[in-house]
């Protein structure tokens, strides 16, 4: 198997995709407000700006920005990811289990990328808000609820057309 390696920067700003096992799964919708306490209450105890971010019904992609001197992005995954999960077992989802006792909901990893400049981080920007019309959500960028778009254009850094309608965005080759 090959090792798996991230990339730590302290005070570093990343690009992350964190998605759930079943991808026909809707727990990151049906339940957002159980998936936002989990974030914010993270963000409390281990603070970190968001960026950008667009939640999908079983993936989110989001950009943070750590603090200075911190490059522990991991802890803070791993404490979102069972925070929801307790939440929703809280709130009576059943989840099932695998043979080590580990809830069957989300995906062990996620994917990670360090911004490096402006550009790269201009480029994710765009890739989070027009995701749910690449994905077929939406059929225009502001028509999709979940998205720190609308704070975008809340501030004037983005017209409410921006992305149009349904088509693909030149240059916008990123995995999930």
């Amino acid at each position: 198997m090959v090792g798996y390696r991230r990339n730590f920067v302290h005070g570093g700003t990343y690009f992350f995709t964190a998605a759930l096992q079943d991808r026909t799964s809707a727990y990151l919708i049906d339940r957002i407000d159980l998936l936002r306490k989990s974030i914010q209450t993270v963000k409390s105890k281990s603070h970190f700006d968001e960026i950008a971010t667009v939640i999908l019904p079983e993936h989110l992609h989001t950009i943070w920005k750590l603090p200075d001197g911190d490059s522990d992005y991991p802890a803070r995954w791993k404490a979102i990811k069972s925070l929801f999960t307790r939440l929703l077992l809280k709130s009576g989802v059943n989840l099932e289990k695998n043979t080590r006792g580990e809830y069957l909901l989300w995906q062990r990893r996620y994917w990670e990328h360090t911004i490096m400049d402006e550009q790269d981080m201009k480029s994710h920007i765009d890739y989070i808000h027009y995701n749910p019309v690449k994905h077929g959500y939406a059929d225009k960028v502001s028509a999709w609820p979940h998205s720190s778009f609308h704070r975008y254009v809340q501030s004037g850094l983005l017209p409410e057309d921006w992305g149009g309608a349904v088509k693909e965005i030149k240059g916008m080759k990123f995995g999930e």
